[in-house]
């Protein structure tokens, strides 16, 4: 699981910035279309919580402890809320909430299979 925080919270960071520009881009859209979608704010605070999920991910790799792991279920999990619940027009959101819920759910497997080797060593 450590390679994979490690790989996954690179590639969190690198999406952040297209995820941005991308949001930026539907939020211009929606406003000038005036079609009271959300899509491009949605996407923003997706990119924001990606970005943060990327760094715990990276800071938390060779922690001990499961506080790191609850973290990343908590950014990535509500990214991937956020991001399915907005994604209208944006319709990229979607594919980038896919990444955050990946994500969260593989900090739920690290979890547990975390208390499988504690109690082994046990």
């Amino acid at each position: 699981m450590k390679v994979w925080k490690l790989v996954s919270g690179i590639l969190s960071i690198i999406l952040f910035v297209i995820v941005t520009f991308q949001s930026c881009a539907a939020g211009l859209s929606n406003a000038l279309e005036a079609n009271g979608e959300v899509s491009g704010t949605a996407g923003v605070m997706v990119a924001v919580l990606m970005l943060a999920g990327g760094i715990v991910s990276i800071a938390s790799r060779k922690a001990k402890g499961k506080g790191g792991n609850i973290a990343l279920i908590v950014l990535f999990g509500l990214a991937a809320l956020v991001g399915f619940a907005n994604y209208g027009s944006y319709s990229d959101l979607a594919v980038w909430s896919g990444w955050c819920l990946i994500n969260a759910v593989l900090a739920v497997v690290a979890i547990l299979t975390g208390k499988k080797n504690n109690k082994d060593e046990e």
